[in-house]
C-alpha cells in the first residue's frame, strides 16, 4: 500500500520544537494512552486530559486529514520507522496547540506559534507545526493530484461535544476487530453513536469545523491567534 510513488524531492529537515512543561496541555509521549489504527480516539483522550488542565480549551483543535480518495500521505510515521517512505491513510487525525498574539505559553525560540501532537509519528512530541509540515506533510504541489491532502479543523471544545464512534469501521464483515480496540467504553453523545465520517469527510457542507487545503492550514497556523477581546469591566462608570 505505501510503495507508490507520491513524491518527488525530499523535504528540508527542521529543528525540534522545545516547549515549557507549564506550556504543554498533554502529558510526555510515555504516559499517554495510544492505541494503533484508533487515532482519533487517541486525540479525543488527549483533549480530555488537557481538559482537566486547563481553564479552556481555546487554541486546541482536532485536525482530520483526508481527501475524496481517501488516499493521504504522511511521512514520519512509526509504521515506517528507519525510512523514508509514506504510509498512505485513508485519514489521520492529529492535535494541534496555537499560541495567542499575546504571547502566552510561547516559546520565543521557535518561528512557528503552533505545535503538533501526533502519537503516530517518529518526530518530537509535540512538534513545531513548521518542523511537521516540511517532514511529515511536504509541500501538496510535489504529489500527485490525488494524493493531495485536505484538512477538517475542529476547535477541541465542539470535537468532545459532537464526536461519535461506535469503531464499526475498525470491523470486518464477520464482526472481527482489524486491531484491538481501546479498553475505554466507544465515545458517544447523547443524540448519536457514530459519526466518523462527518469528521473524516472533506466536504465543507458536511459535519463541524472548517476544510482548509494544507497551504492555507499551514498559513493560518503557523502564525498566532488572535488575542480575545478584554472582558468588559463591571466597576460602575
Amino acid at each position: 500500500m505505501c510503495d507508490e510513488r507520491v513524491m518527488g524531492d525530499e523535504a528540508v529537515m527542521c529543528d525540534e520544537a522545545a516547549m515549557g512543561v507549564a506550556a504543554c496541555p498533554v502529558p510526555p509521549r510515555d504516559q499517554c494512552g495510544y492505541w494503533g489504527c484508533y487515532c482519533e480516539e487517541n486525540v479525543w483522550k488527549l483533549i480530555e486530559h488537557a481538559r482537566g488542565r486547563r481553564r479552556t480549551l481555546r487554541g486546541l483543535y482536532a485536525v482530520f486529514i483526508s481527501n475524496d480518495a481517501r488516499t493521504v500521505p504522511l511521512w514520519k510515521q512509526k509504521c515506517k520507522q528507519g525510512t523514508d517512505e509514506p504510509v498512505l491513510w485513508d485519514y489521520h487525525v492529529l492535535l494541534l496547540l496555537q499560541h495567542a498574539e499575546d504571547g502566552s505559553s510561547s516559546n520565543s525560540s521557535s518561528s512557528s506559534s503552533s505545535f503538533v501532537y501526533d502519537l503516530d509519528s517518529t518526530l518530537p512530541f509535540p512538534c513545531t507545526l513548521d518542523s511537521y509540515a516540511a517532514q511529515a506533510l511536504r509541500p501538496d504541489r510535489d504529489l500527485k493530484r490525488r494524493y493531495r491532502r485536505r484538512l477538517r479543523v475542529v476547535p477541541a471544545d465542539t470535537f468532545m461535544r459532537t464526536f461519535a464512534s461506535d469503531r464499526s469501521h475498525m470491523q470486518d464483515e464477520l464482526g472481527q476487530w482489524r486491531a484491538p480496540p481501546p479498553p475505554h467504553p466507544c465515545i458517544r453523545t447523547e443524540g448519536c453513536v457514530m459519526n466518523l465520517d462527518d469528521f473524516v469527510s472533506m466536504d465543507p457542507a458536511v459535519g463541524c469545523g472548517e476544510v482548509l487545503a494544507l497551504e492555507d492550514f499551514v498559513e493560518r497556523f503557523r502564525k498566532p491567534a488572535p488575542s480575545p477581546p478584554p472582558r468588559p469591566s463591571s466597576e460602575p462608570r
